[in-house]
C-alpha cells in the first residue's frame, strides 16, 4: 500500500474581494479570464488535487502565472487557500491554529528558494546552523550537524568562509544544507536553480538527484523547465491557468502529452533522453 505523505484535495485560491462569488453555480464553470473581467477576481488555483508519496520527488511545472508558486506557498500556509484541504500525514494544515502552524513549519517542512536567502553577515556554518540556533541547540551540537550537512552537499571545509566568497552554485548548496540541517520530513524547492548559469544548473540537478537517493526526503520541486522536471522528478504535475492539466511520470508526460501545449513543452526532450526513461521505466 502506498504511503501518502501529502494529499491536496480540491484546492482553490482566489485573490480579490468576495472570492466565494466564484463558487456560485452561475460562475463556477467560467474561465479564468472571464472571472477576472466580470468579477474582478484572480483565480490562482482552481480545484487542484494530487498526492505525494513519502520519499517521492514531485515536480510542479508551468509557465509564469500558471499557479505553481501560489501552490507551494499554500503548502506552508504562507498563503491561505480559499477552499480545499491540505493533508500532511492525514493532518489538515488548513485547520491549524497559529501555534500548530508554527510547530509544523519548524519541525516538518523546509524551503529552498531561487534567491538563496543566506544571511550575508554570517559565515557558511552559521547560515547552515541558523534553524538549529532558533530551536535552541547549543553551539557545539548545531555545528556538528551543520558540518555533516556541508559534507553531504559537497562543501567540506567551507564552514568558515564568507557567503560572498562562494559561487552561485555553492551558495545554493548552502541553502540546501540549511534546509536539511533541521531534518525536515518535507522539502519545498521553489525554482531553486533558475538563477544559476546553465552548466551549473545541470550540475545541481544531477547533484540533487544523487542526494535524494541518499536522503529519501519527500520533495515538492517547482520549475518552469521540462528538462529539469524530467531530470529530478518521480512524478510531474503540469499547470496552466491555476489547474493541473496533466499528471504522470516523466515517461508518461513525454510519450502521451495531454494536449498541444504539453506537446510543445516536450519537443525539446531528446530521443536519447526518452530512451533513457524507457529503460528505467519512467
Amino acid at each position: 500500500m502506498k504511503d501518502i505523505h501529502i494529499e491536496v484535495k480540491n484546492l482553490w485560491k482566489i485573490f480579490g474581494k468576495n472570492p466565494n462569488q466564484v463558487f456560485k453555480e452561475s460562475n463556477i464553470n467560467r474561465s479564468k479570464s472571464e472571472i477576472q473581467s466580470e468579477l474582478n477576481l484572480i483565480t490562482a488555483l482552481r480545484d487542484v488535487s494530487f498526492s505525494v508519496e513519502k520519499g517521492e520527488t514531485f515536480v510542479v511545472m508551468g509557465l509564469s502565472g500558471s499557479g505553481k508558486s501560489t501552490l507551494v506557498r499554500c503548502l506552508t500556509r504562507l498563503i491561505d487557500p480559499t477552499s480545499g484541504n491540505i493533508l500532511i500525514d492525514d493532518d489538515d494544515i488548513t485547520q491549524f491554529n497559529e501555534n500548530s502552524l508554527r510547530e509544523f513549519r519548524r519541525s516538518k517542512i523546509a524551503m529552498v528558494f531561487q534567491q538563496f536567502g543566506l544571511l550575508p553577515h554570517r559565515n557558511v556554518i552559521d547560515n547552515v546552523s541558523f534553524g538549529l540556533e532558533i530551536r535552541g541547540l547549543q553551539k557545539d551540537s548545531r555545528y556538528a550537524i551543520a558540518e555533516e550537512m556541508l559534507d553531504l552537499v559537497g562543501l567540506t571545509g567551507w564552514g568558515e568562509s564568507k557567503v560572498d566568497e562562494l559561487s552561485g552554485g555553492m551558495q545554493q548548496r548552502v541553502g540546501i544544507a540549511r534546509a536539511l540541517a533541521v531534518n525536515p520530513e518535507i522539502m519545498l524547492m521553489d525554482e531553486p536553480f533558475s538563477g544559476l548559469d546553465p552548466l551549473i544548473r545541470r550540475q545541481m540537478r544531477r547533484e540533487l538527484t544523487s542526494l535524494q537517493q541518499e536522503i529519501h526526503k519527500t520533495m515538492v520541486f517547482i520549475t518552469h523547465d521540462l528538462d529539469e522536471a524530467v531530470s529530478v522528478g518521480d512524478k510531474i504535475a503540469i499547470m496552466r491557468d491555476g489547474e493541473i492539466i496533466q499528471l504522470g511520470t516523466p515517461l508518461e508526460i513525454i510519450s502521451n502529452p495531454a494536449d498541444d501545449s504539453v506537446a510543445e513543452f516536450t519537443e525539446g526532450i531528446s530521443r536519447s533522453r526518452l530512451d533513457e526513461l524507457q529503460a528505467v521505466g519512467g
